[in-house]
């Protein structure tokens, strides 16, 4: 597997939470686990492959370590690395902006140069509407630990698989 990194901005917790789930089935260690709200120049560099994490707030907004968190990405070299998405999200209460976040981050990276995996059906998912599905897909990862927790494992372990099949 390629050098890889986590990135999550939490609020909540919930999204650092599956951030660590991602990292363990991943194998990812901890030190490879970044807080986007602490992150410094030149410290990931030297990942090959980085996989960023985001709630969405709000009527579809960022989660507020991101703001900050995209204008790091976009100063640092993008050109080559591969990135993989995911986003939490409730689709229930927030059935109009699922995941959101996780479409604001792809559209503001995806010119950056970087190369961008892990997309996702959105056939098992119950929404009406995401800034995060482009051409029928989600970009990443959707997840919603509060209304169908129960299937989180599951998405996790699919996602996975297919960066393993890619070689990553």
């Amino acid at each position: 597997m390629k050098k890889t990194a986590i990135v999550y901005g939490s609020t909540t917790g919930t999204t650092e939470s599956v951030a660590r789930m991602i990292a363990g089935k991943m194998g990812v260690l901890d030190a490879d686990i970044y807080d986007v709200g602490r992150l410094k120049a030149g410290q990931l560099d030297n990942y090959d492959f980085l996989v960023l994490g985001t709630s969405t707030w709000g009527c579809g907004e960022l989660q507020d370590d991101w703001y900050d968190g995209l204008q790091f990405f976009k100063s640092m070299p993008m050109e080559g690395k591969v990135v993989a998405l995911f986003g939490c999200g409730d689709c229930e209460s927030y059935s109009d902006t699922f995941c959101d976040a996780m479409g604001l981050i792809y559209q503001e990276l995806k010119q950056s140069g970087c190369h961008f995996v892990g997309a996702v059906p959105v056939a098992d998912y119950q929404y009406v509407s995401s800034q995060a599905v482009v051409d029928g897909r989600f970009v990443g990862l959707a997840i919603d630990e509060m209304n169908e927790s129960e299937k989180t494992d599951t998405r996790i372990d699919a996602w996975i698989a297919c960066f393993k099949e890619a070689g990553l």
